[in-house]
């Protein structure tokens, strides 16, 4: 359980590095944009879920649809007494998150802006990159924005800050003898040195910090075993902060050399959580498109799975995989679970034997037909409001959504497998697909489209430069120039392990995956959209593009949001992007 004592932005749920989504016409009948944007606005969300640790309990945060501007409530269901009422027991009053149970289950410590909007407060109840970066002015120098450890005394409200103030802490868990902090963290700007952090041990009482391992690759999730022997976490290539994925790994807590308990796995840890006695880790995978639950066995390796299937759960609000919040008894668990089939509910029982708790959104059924499915992946889950994908296949288009080399849910080889590789091994792999589903069904291969956003913006870009197989694409905050991007964007150090050297040492590297260094092969009418005020893509990277498709007389149109960063937020904007869309598609592929 973890309590956020830290000023830090919302980090929404948009991967830096996403797939790309390929659109094909099909004979059916068709859905107006407004119904399907409307049935997805009208479902009732949960950001997280938390059991209590002696499994009694569970609190979820779900959203308020009445109460609109992002309103969420905490909810609490009693597990032991199935008939009882649920109980609100926040008031929603504004957007509420991280809850977490006091050891003895009595209490329930969470974030909330509702006394000032923006401004998240701690409450105790008994029983960033991703948003519009600041624009510079004047002299321009890096800020930091601090993320400091502090612990806050629940009787009197006294806060005390821990960890330096140079430090930024990522993640964070407490040692079960109270005395200790493990994190990972690191010096200087949070979003861009995430990819640098090093995992440490920082004590409680005087704040000294000890670097206990620097790893070659990102990190996650740490985790004190129970006997505070040990710190398990996730070590694997991630693009961006809350995309986990990669192999366990478990290192004593005195230091020393971390073993990977997971090497050769075929999938991808994403969240994990220890067994009572310290012998096994229980974790939550990506594998092959679906959803797992599994156990390690810290002694000799063996891998026990519980669970798997065509569905997404989570538990925290923090990450874009899967996660799981787990009772003290290691055995007692709870979940958000939905799927392309089934909306989200809340649901808790034994690891992997979930019953459902919540019914608020039994009344919704999918308008679309049956679906199946770098540093991410697309798993089978039940669509957020403004959602593209689900829009097209709403009106009759066949929608694919590939998980290309470079994505989560295969193991590490393959994760690894696009460095300094990009939009060659993957594009194949896209292109593959495509194929496939052409020779298996009936889409008409002459009206086939392509879109994504993000790292699927850039795939998008690089797509319609490779081939002229696209009628249409829609390139949303897409990456043209990498050699240019590396001077532009926030969180220049994540392109470090993906290209294997800095552009100043290997601008080959960069030149060989830009979309604008073949740009003069383009013959497919494209779509550009960003935000204004993205960090991730920065908007020169679209306009670049543009601009090379209009000089070039190729049938083009470019929309730059206004206030907004690599994850749009206002509803007007995000509800623009799908229509837009949508009628490009349509006036070209129809």
């Amino acid at each position: 359980m973890k309590i956020r004592l830290v000023d830090r932005g919302v980090k929404l749920l948009a991967a830096a590095l996403c797939a790309a989504a390929l659109c094909a016409s099909a004979e059916r009948a068709e859905t107006s944009v407004e119904q399907v944007l409307n049935s997805l606005a009208a479902v009732r969300e949960f950001s997280q879920v938390a059991i209590s640790p002696d499994g009694a309990r569970i609190a979820w945060v779900e959203s308020l649809r009445d109460k609109g501007g992002g309103n969420s409530a905490i909810y609490i269901a009693d597990l032991r007494n199935p008939s009882a009422a649920l109980r609100r027991i926040s008031a929603g009053a504004g957007a509420e998150l991280d809850v977490a149970w006091s050891p003895d289950g009595r209490r329930l410590a969470f974030l909330s802006d509702a006394a000032k909007k923006g401004q998240r407060q701690l409450y105790v109840a008994e029983a960033g990159p991703l948003q519009p970066m600041s624009k510079d002015a004047g002299v321009v120098e890096q800020r930091i924005y601090e993320q400091r450890l502090a612990v806050v005394d629940a009787a009197s409200g006294r806060v005390r800050q821990i960890s330096p103030a140079d430090l930024y802490v990522y993640e964070y868990d407490w040692s079960p003898d109270g005395k200790n902090f493990t994190a990972t963290a690191a010096p200087g700007a949070g979003d861009t040195n995430w990819y640098l952090a090093e995992l440490s041990v920082i004590s409680a009482a005087t704040g000294e910090t000890r670097s206990i391992f620097k790893p070659s690759l990102q990190i996650a999730v740490p985790r004190w075993s129970p006997d505070g022997q040990a710190i398990a976490f996730i070590s694997g290539l991630m693009s961006d902060e809350g995309s986990t994925g990669g192999d366990v790994f478990v290192i004593p807590a005195s230091g020393g050399e971390p073993r990977n308990l997971t090497p050769g796995m075929n999938a991808s840890a994403s969240w994990l959580g220890w067994l009572p006695s310290s012998t096994a880790v229980l974790f939550a995978e990506e594998v092959d498109g679906a959803a797992g639950l599994a156990g390690v066995d810290v002694a000799d390796g063996n891998i026990s799975t519980f669970f798997t299937g065509p569905e997404t759960f989570t538990a925290s609000p923090d990450l874009w995989g899967l996660s799981f919040s787990l009772a003290r008894d290691g055995k007692t668990s709870a979940v958000i679970r939905h799927s392309f089939s089934r909306p989200p509910e809340v649901w808790a029982g034994p690891v992997g034997e979930w019953k459902q708790i919540t019914r608020a959104n039994q009344s919704l059924s999918p308008l679309w037909g049956e679906h199946g499915g770098p540093s991410g992946a697309v798993l089978p889950d039940w669509p957020r409001a403004y959602n593209l994908a689900m829009t097209l296949a709403s009106r009759g288009y066949f929608v694919f959504l590939p998980n290309p080399r470079g994505s989560f849910g295969q193991g590490e080889t393959f994760t690894q497998a696009n460095v300094r590789d990009f939009g060659y091994g993957d594009f194949r792999d896209i292109m593959t697909g495509v194929d496939e589903l052409i020779e298996q069904f009936p889409v008409d291969e002459n009206k086939v489209g392509v879109t994504g956003w993000s790292y699927g913006g850039y795939m998008t870009m690089w797509a319609v430069t490779q081939t002229t197989r696209f009628r249409a694409a829609v390139a949303g905050a897409g990456i043209a120039n990498w050699q240019s991007y590396y001077g532009e964007n926030d969180i220049d150090q994540w392109m470090i392990p993906f290209f294997g050297a800095s552009v100043y040492d290997d601008p080959d590297a960069y030149a060989k995956s830009s979309p604008i260094n073949f740009i003069k092969n383009v013959k497919t009418p494209t779509l550009v959209l960003v935000g204004d005020s993205d960090g991730e893509c920065p908007p020169p990277q679209s306009y670049e593009f543009w601009h090379a498709l209009k000089t070039l007389g190729v049938e083009t149109q470019f929309v730059l949001y206004p206030n907004e960063g690599h994850a749009f937020l206002q509803p007007e904007h995000k509800r623009d992007v799908v229509q837009r869309a949508v009628a490009w598609f349509d006036r070209h592929l129809r």
